[in-house]
């Protein structure tokens, strides 16, 4: 199986307010950068569309190891994503209370899908705080949202050294 280092990012411009998500992946000596934007959402969405469009992007099964600032995607999708499907995709509210429905229920879905093909690892890393890959997702969220841009497709690069995040 192919090893891919995938970092992520979502902003918003507001919240709810113009969006942008970002990501960067890294394969062997390669680099690619995906973004793009939607004109009313949340950060949280945006956290969430930057990793299914990583994830999306991979042709066939591999080794992931997903970086990501945000504690919802991270503890979402290892902590909370299977109570949330057996529990008919409703929050939990104690033993004999039905919970509300799962906030972007659809995105969460289809990370859920996307992740299946692939062996992901989650961490979590600070954001803004020296991670060479967060801070250029960031950027490049941050423009789409401001911009309402989209990289239409993967921006390919050799990577000047190796690096492994």
């Amino acid at each position: 199986m192919k090893k891919v280092t995938l970092t992520t990012d979502g902003a918003c411009i507001g919240n709810p307010g113009p969006g942008g998500w970002a990501c960067v992946l890294r394969f062997e000596d390669w680099v690619g950068e995906i973004y793009g934007s939607e004109p009313h959402t949340t950060n949280n969405r945006m956290e969430l569309r930057a990793v299914i469009e990583g994830l999306s992007m991979l042709k066939e099964p591999c080794e992931v190891t997903v970086n990501t600032d945000s504690q919802y995607v991270r503890q979402g999708i290892t902590e909370w994503l299977s109570r949330w499907k057996t529990n008919g995709w409703k929050t939990s509210e104690g033993r004999s209370k039905a919970g509300k429905p799962v906030s972007n229920q659809d995105l969460w879905m289809a990370l859920d899908e996307a992740s299946q093909r692939h062996k992901v690892a989650w961490h979590w890393v600070r954001g803004h705080a020296h991670h060479k890959d967060n801070i250029r997702c960031d950027f490049l969220a941050t423009k789409a949202a401001r911009e309402q841009t989209s990289s239409q497709g993967v921006i390919k690069t050799r990577a000047k050294t190796s690096h492994r995040a």
